[in-house]
């Protein structure tokens, strides 16, 4: 097993993962619950962290973490069809009646 990244908060640590996972690369959260003890433990201990099972993979993970990282923020809203809600142009589907943008 290898650690190949340190997420902000668990909500990026299960995103990172699944993003390794839907890649083919078996992966895993750490310190899912360590953020509960921020003040406790230092800092850099109590953030969620993704490892690899394999280290044959790390080269390939890196590429995807990489990619992930340089990847430009979408901004702006995008109007529902169906219930006229705005929604952040990055959803796919209405935060309001669950229908694809």
């Amino acid at each position: 097993m290898q650690r190949l990244y340190t997420a902000a908060n668990l909500p990026e640590a299960h995103l990172v993962c699944g993003l390794l996972m839907a890649a083919g690369i078996e992966a895993r959260v750490l310190n899912e619950y360590s953020p509960g003890a921020m003040g406790e433990l230092p800092a850099a201990s109590a953030c969620p962290e993704i490892w690899i099972d394999e280290d044959r993979d790390a080269p390939r993970a890196r590429q995807i973490i990489d990619a992930y990282e340089n990847e430009p923020a979408v901004r702006g809203v995008t109007r529902c069809g169906a219930c006229g809600e705005e929604n952040p142009r990055c959803f796919a589907l209405c935060w309001h009646c669950q229908r694809p943008l």
